[in-house]
């Protein structure tokens, strides 16, 4: 078994810098940001942004990581002190108003939700989907949501959700009545 090697210290700054960068720059011109404005941005070359990080894809997860991480943890948080359906209603709203709020950040999430078609998955999607499937699953144990529906059509459903209250007002007036309107639909016996 190889061991990686720890990064040289000129290697970790360059990767804090572009890392910075990235956030800034998705922040203001969202996911389709230009990487090499980024890299200037950080004070490095293009290749030295390449060997960091091979893709966009990989950039934005890597600039976004700790915000889908938290995603995880508010699901935690919420499950600990909500009845399960609440729980998963307040969750949902906090993940469509996050991924609203920060430019970039839907459209990675969205990535997660896809089917593939060649498109490759962030590894960091997996712990929104094991926190919408431990939500999902309460949710069901308590009667509050369908047997049939599975973490990832819900998942899927919130980031059309998303979209949908992009295209009204973008704020959370519409986000929290599509996200009733959704969960309601998707009660049992219904």
């Amino acid at each position: 078994m190889t061991r990686a090697r720890p990064m040289r210290a000129d290697a970790r700054r360059n990767y804090e810098r572009l890392l910075e960068a990235a956030a800034q720059a998705f922040a203001e011109h969202g996911e389709g940001a230009s990487l090499d404005d980024i890299a200037k941005r950080a004070g490095v070359g293009s290749g030295t942004l390449y060997r960091h990080f091979p893709t966009r894809q990989a950039l934005l997860e890597a600039a976004y990581v700790d915000r889908i991480e938290a995603f995880a943890v508010r699901a935690d948080e919420l499950g600990a002190r909500l009845p399960p359906g609440e729980a998963l209603v307040a969750w949902l709203i906090d993940l469509c108003a996050g991924t609203l709020q920060v430019r970039g950040l839907k459209a990675l999430l969205g990535s997660a939700v896809t089917d593939g078609g060649g498109r490759a998955v962030p590894a960091c999607a997996t712990s929104v989907t094991e926190a919408a499937a431990r939500l999902v699953e309460a949710a069901q144990r308590e009667g509050a949501l369908r047997a049939d529906v599975t973490p990832m059509e819900l998942l899927r459903l919130a980031h059309g959700l998303a979209t949908a209250a992009e295209l009204t007002d973008g704020g959370g007036d519409s986000i929290r009545r599509y996200v009733t309107l959704l969960t309601e639909g998707l009660r049992p016996g219904r």
